[in-house]
């Protein structure tokens, strides 16, 4: 059978994957992943012992607001990817949202900072981590996904790689903010966004070996 007739029947045939089945594949996947993501932190990091008074600082909730924008847009995007001939639309172009909008406010705090304290916003006390821990905690959110996402038939496999690893970098942030102490708008806009993107990057460059059934 040729690839295009096979999709075709995936697509419109009777053994197509409903639409229900991939989304509580994915889900619970993402809460399983999610649940182990969150034990990490607690058993390498820890939460940052002031919580309960960072929750009072807006910038806190900002930087949460972050990270969870590309965890729900990452999974709508596997959702879609999960199953053969649903498009994408203009989901692509939502990413773009949060980031324009925490790199236009950086840029706002970095003309109206003094000189000396620039560098300091943009690389806080831990930029040297940040990324890396950010990875590390979309771990295991990454590696529950794309066990489901692989049951799932996708056709699309870079581009359903990548959305695994985008919505896994975005929860695995969501997870890190429990414990990271930054505050600054340029950190976050630098080095969250970082972080998010590593496991987009390598789900994208693995997608086509790890999705493959």
């Amino acid at each position: 059978m040729k690839t295009d007739d096979l999709v075709s029947m995936l697509a419109q045939g009777d053994i197509a994957v409903p639409s229900h089945t991939a989304s509580k594949r994915i889900g619970f996947a993402l809460a399983g992943g999610i649940m182990l993501s969150f034990g990490l932190m607690l058993l390498v990091l820890g939460i940052r012992p002031d919580l309960m008074s960072a929750i009072e600082r807006p910038m806190f909730w900002v930087k949460l607001l972050f990270a969870l924008s590309f965890g729900i847009m990452g999974l709508v995007a596997v959702s879609r990817l999960s199953r053969p001939g649903v498009p994408l639309k203009k989901l692509p172009w939502a990413f773009s949202i949060p980031i324009s909008l925490i790199w236009l406010w950086s840029l706002v705090l970095l003309v109206q900072a003094p000189p000396a304290q620039r560098l300091s916003l943009v690389l806080g006390d831990t930029w040297v981590v940040c990324p890396a821990l950010i990875a590390l905690l979309a771990a295991p959110i990454f590696a529950a996904a794309i066990g489901a996402v692989r049951s799932l038939a996708p056709t699309q496999l870079p581009q359903a790689g990548a959305a695994v690893g985008l919505m896994a970098g975005g929860w695995g942030a969501v997870v890190y903010c429990l414990h990271c102490p930054e505050m600054s708008a340029p950190f976050i806009g630098t080095w969250y966004l970082l972080g998010i993107m590593i496991p987009a990057g390598l789900g994208a460059v693995l997608g086509k070996t790890l999705l493959r059934w």
